[in-house]
């Protein structure tokens, strides 16, 4: 192809900007995106609270965990509600600038989600079958290390179409934007970005999740049946096992939900023609790959007992946040603006047989109605109503115990 006709291309005209689909199905997939949106925000954002707040307690392949949840936080929250707008206007939203905005950010964390799984699962693998070996390099600052790589590796790959290797277009459909996966046919750059894209980007990460997941369920499959033989069961392994199966279906997952769109992709690649698939063919894929920013929040509080420790205990505490509950239940007696009588009786161990007891509560009795009589005496002439709480304090309760003679034959104390 000319250079004309490739400078020609990278001005797109509007036409290409606007939806293939119909009105209805505009709102359907806005809708379904929106609902991805609100989904994941909650997922994800409860993910980071509760990692805030175990943040001193967290081992390496967690915070590869939290690396995952801020990228399909952020996905959502920065790029996703322009393709929601563009559904509902029927026609992509600020053309050419916001299309290489919206595939640039979108390329960089789709690979930085790749990567991330493939370094959780590697990870797990080593951790699982060479722990000994490479203990040293599963530390807290390695795995810090690696995630600032993994953000790193994928924001220069995925810049290059910014300087001619590739480009962002609008997909078939028209209401997303990505990878010029058709660019193969335009030039040497553009192919050689697209097959390093799939084969060292895609299918290499997806080989190695898969091996290594296999080699750390066979692993741990294998000690755990060696030691159920023997009738011992050991709660290290079982927790072992566990996380084990968390991780392995978030790489499943992950896998099962961009499959589809992966494999249209690559069947694009190769075809000439002008179509060769109906647009609702992209949609479909395209929206169950943004079904992955759903349920890892799932997977984890399934399959993580202190995630779901932590979020009990922040379920108990949010009703605390506007408030004490016991200034919310007794709300109407801060609004009363008279002022309040309280009496401080407490009551103690009385021995029923001692008769001098008894007649020490009786005089207790008798003095404690005449007060409260003169209080309500006092209380009427001013016109205003007397409120009596019963009540005892920390201090007086320990005197009770330990002087019980004392406590009966004291009288009542009025504040």
């Amino acid at each position: 192809m000319s250079p004309n006709s490739t400078s020609a291309d990278s001005l797109m005209p509007p036409c290409v900007f606007t939806s293939k689909l119909s009105r209805a199905g505009d709102i359907g997939v806005g809708l379904t995106i929106l609902s991805v949106v609100l989904l994941s925000v909650l997922g994800n954002g409860l993910v980071l609270v509760i990692c805030y707040r175990r943040r001193k307690k967290m081992v390496g392949s967690e915070l590869l965990c939290v690396n995952l949840a801020v990228v399909d936080f952020l996905c959502c929250v920065c790029f996703y509600p322009l393709s929601i707008l563009s559904s509902f206007r029927h026609a992509w939203l600020g053309e050419n600038v916001t299309c290489v905005y919206y595939g640039f950010g979108c390329f960089i964390f789709g690979l930085c989600s790749m990567f991330t799984i493939t370094a959780i699962s590697i990870i797990r693998y080593l951790k699982i079958c060479y722990s000994l070996v490479y203990a040293e390099w599963l530390e807290v600052a390695n795995i810090r290390k690696l995630c600032f790589a993994i953000w790193l590796l994928a924001t220069m790959w995925s810049s290059f179409p910014l300087f001619g290797w590739g480009k962002y277009v609008p997909e078939p459909y028209g209401l997303s934007c990505t990878v010029a996966w058709r660019g193969y046919h335009t030039s040497s750059k553009d192919a050689f970005y697209v097959i390093c894209s799939f084969v060292c980007f895609t299918l290499f990460p997806v080989l190695l999740i898969a091996m290594s997941q296999c080699q750390i369920l066979f692993k741990v499959s294998h000690f755990s049946h060696m030691l159920s033989t023997r009738g011992i069961r050991n709660n290290l392994l079982y927790t072992k096992k566990r996380l084990s199966m968390m991780f392995f279906c978030i790489s499943l997952g992950f896998v099962i939900a961009w499959a589809p769109y992966a494999i249209v992709s690559f069947l694009f690649i190769f075809h000439k023609g002008s179509l060769y698939m109906a647009p609702e063919g992209f949609v479909f894929p395209a929206l169950f790959a943004k079904s992955s920013h759903i349920y890892n929040p799932f997977i984890y509080f399934y399959f993580n007992k202190s995630f779901q420790q932590e979020l009990r205990l922040l379920l108990t505490l949010w009703p605390r946040l506007g408030g004490n509950r016991v200034g919310n239940q007794n709300s109407t007696c801060h609004d009363i603006p008279y002022p309040i009588h309280i009496e401080l009786q407490e009551r103690g161990g009385v021995d029923k047989k001692n008769s001098d007891l008894s007649w020490g509560r009786a005089q207790t009795k008798r003095k404690s109605k005449s007060r409260s009589k003169s209080k309500s005496k006092s209380s009427n002439l001013d016109g205003r109503p007397v409120y009596t709480c019963w009540a005892s304090t920390a201090n007086d309760k320990k005197s009770v115990f330990n002087n019980k003679s004392v406590v009966e034959n004291s009288p009542p104390v009025s504040i």
